[in-house]
């Protein structure tokens, strides 16, 4: 199955670095490129791509109110691709609010080849790209920032079981559904099992919301 990608960035060389090396993949369709925001929004409108190469700072719409765009569409508008931010060290607040926004990720710019490789597959499958230990550190920062939630988001903890909650717990912090397994001592189609009923709960997308309501409900503490 082939992905479909667009590439939302200001900087023309960017993106064509990005889709020559995309487009060099046999799994990989890159099948536009925008310089802003808005025509990011209005080319994926379009196009219907599976996963959305989003660049943070940019002119006429930045890529945190293109995300919202996408990912909340108006009435109408069935189509809600994976967003994948790109980003530096200096607009980190940008990507958390992406990333409550529904966004599947972020990846540094400067990132090698093979790692945007995968970021997009890793994103096109479903899955949330929060591997990298600079993800859960720049999340723990603006947890850190932002009071533990109280009300609405704590309570809402109540509907998982215990299982459940330590899978969170551990997905917070981001383990692997491997390394989850390993640590709970459960097969790995189990904690899938677990993941997907914790989602489905808590109405969330995807492991990157769940990490994000994680610490807002104050499930899981900056610095643990």
């Amino acid at each position: 199955m082939t992905t479909r990608v667009i590439i939302v960035d200001d900087q023309a060389m960017v993106r064509a670095g990005f889709a020559a090396l995309l487009a060099a993949q046999s799994d990989i369709d890159v099948v536009g490129e925008a310089p802003d925001g808005a025509q990011g929004v209005e080319l994926s409108r379009r196009t219907h791509p599976d996963v959305v190469l989003m660049d943070v700072r940019m002119p006429e719409m930045d890529g945190l109110e293109a995300a919202r765009r996408l990912l909340t569409p108006p009435p109408g508008v069935t189509h809600r691709p994976r967003v994948l931010m790109l980003t530096t060290f200096d607009v980190d607040d940008y990507v958390y609010e992406a990333l409550r926004a529904g966004a599947s990720g972020f990846l540094l710019k400067d990132a090698p080849p093979a790692d945007l490789i995968a970021a997009v597959r890793v994103v096109a499958s479903g899955d949330a790209l929060l591997a990298p230990s600079v993800t859960r550190r720049l999340i723990a920062d603006f947890a850190r920032q932002r009071p533990a939630a109280r009300g609405k988001p704590a309570l809402r903890l109540k509907a998982l079981t215990e299982r459940e909650t330590e899978v969170l717990t551990l997905v917070a912090r981001g383990r692997s559904n491997a390394e989850i397994a390993e640590t709970l001592v459960l097969a790995e189609q189990t904690v899938k099992t677990h993941v997907s009923r914790v989602l489905t709960k808590l109405d969330l997308r995807d492991r990157a919301q769940a990490v994000v309501f994680a610490y807002e409900s104050g499930l899981v503490a900056p610095g643990e």
